[in-house]
């Protein structure tokens, strides 16, 4: 499912997802496991907010980011992030034009309207998803 992001210049925060899903999107299988995918390279510490082009929500554990060049990196929670796959959408605050390994993201809720959970996001590895 693609997401938009949206940059709110003034406060610095970046939210992540759109306002609606993609008709068939959001299932209990989406949510449960992420696509299977084979490790590039090393981890990253950071990824450029300029280049991030979509955001796939796995699960309550994993985010999948395509940045611009169709490079994807992938991001695990550890222990998880309550509510996370579920709302598919998150938001973050940056000091830098970078979202880092020592960022905590915050669960945005459609409904009703306010924030959930915060997590702090692991680092960012590069792959390649597995395609059956």
């Amino acid at each position: 499912m693609n997401r938009r992001v949206l940059f709110a210049a003034a406060t610095g925060l970046t939210l992540i997802g759109g306002m609606g899903l993609a008709a068939g999107s959001g299932s209990a299988r989406d949510r449960n496991a992420a696509p299977a995918a084979t490790p590039v390279g090393k981890p990253e510490t950071c990824i450029p907010n300029r280049l991030i082009r979509d955001t796939y929500v796995r699960n309550d554990s994993v985010i999948d980011f395509k940045l611009v060049g169709g490079k994807i990196y992938r991001a695990t929670i550890k222990g998880g992030c309550p509510g996370l796959g579920f709302q598919e959408r998150f938001g973050y605050s940056t000091a830098l034009d970078r979202l880092c390994a020592t960022d905590i993201i915050t669960v945005l809720y459609l409904n009703p309207i306010g924030s959930g959970a915060r997590c702090p996001i692991g680092p960012f590895q590069q792959i390649t998803l597995n395609t059956p």
